[in-house]
């Protein structure tokens, strides 16, 4: 870190890195110590200095509310995971409905719009209190979340799902179909976190989940004057990240900085003057060229 652009501030920077680390340590039955880099997530917004960098117990992700009815954090929370549109349903590619009665073309319209409902009235009736969707939300599905004081989050990224539904040992779902052809929400899918919460950080608005049930996951915001020196940061962050992570899975530390190469240079200088043969010059010479 110090020989980078974080220089002065190398140490504010190494002991959030350090904590982020101990934090999503993991001991295995065989008394292997692992880190998953990936745990430790990064987030980069524009303002402030890097000294304003915080590193925060949970995981957060740029989203925010799919509605400003809906509140803007939640303790206790079941998390529903869903890969699929909460949009109003439509009937599939080539399926040909032959309608005699206009009125019969209101109704097929009206059970459009309550599968869907009724799709969101399973979540919700399953315990869930805060839905992460990595697909669309209609406008009329949100109705429903907002009188339930559910919070709702539309195209979330898959791979922030995946980690999160990890993390709080939820599922996510891809249908609500079931083995009888009827569709249910099992509540077995949900995961647990202790608090969900919206905050503002610079220009932008993050989701914080925090006390998540399985694994402490980490997030570091990264502030900034502009995108160059948030790049650089982040560079040096994750290189940081890994060398933690290589001392506490190895147990050692061998030293950088072409130290190793000087060291074996004066090594094999000193060993050289001992011999009173011609290899004293090719042995020289190697020393020389490290």
């Amino acid at each position: 870190m110090s020989s980078k652009l974080l220089g002065a501030e190398s140490d504010f920077f190494a002991n959030m890195v350090v904590t982020a680390m101990k934090n999503v340590k993991k001991t295995n039955k065989h008394g292997q110590t692992k880190c998953n880099v990936k745990a430790v997530h990064l987030l980069k917004t524009h303002g402030m200095s890097g000294k304003e960098s915080t590193l925060v117990n949970g995981y957060a992700i740029e989203a925010t509310r799919s509605s400003q009815g809906m509140p803007k954090i939640l303790k206790n929370c079941k998390v529903a995971f869903v890969d699929f549109n909460l949009n109003k349903f439509r009937l599939q590619m080539g399926v040909q409905v032959l309608v005699k009665d206009p009125d019969n073309l209101d109704k097929i319209r009206q059970r459009e719009m309550d599968i869907c409902k009724e799709r969101c009235q399973k979540i919700i009736g399953a315990g869930a209190n805060v839905v992460l969707c990595s697909r669309g939300i209609d406008d009329f599905a949100l109705k429903y979340f907002v009188e339930a004081g559910v919070i709702a989050i539309r195209r979330v990224n898959k791979g922030d799902l995946r980690r999160i539904a990890n993390n709080t040992g939820g599922r996510i779902v891809t249908s609500l179909a079931d083995f009888e052809g009827d569709e249910t929400y099992d509540p077995e899918n949900l995961g647990e976190c202790d608090l969900v919460e919206e905050r503002r950080v610079g220009d932008w608005e993050y989701m914080f989940f925090e006390g998540m049930k399985n694994t402490a996951a980490q997030t570091i915001i990264i502030r900034g004057a502009n995108d160059f020196f948030l790049d650089e940061i982040e560079r040096s962050i994750h290189d940081s990240l890994c060398v933690v992570k290589r001392v506490i899975e190895s147990n050692s530390v061998v030293a950088g900085g072409g130290s190793v190469e000087v060291a074996l240079a004066i090594y094999l200088d000193g060993y050289a003057r001992t011999l009173g043969t011609r290899e004293q010059l090719a042995i020289s010479e190697f020393s020389e060229a490290l």
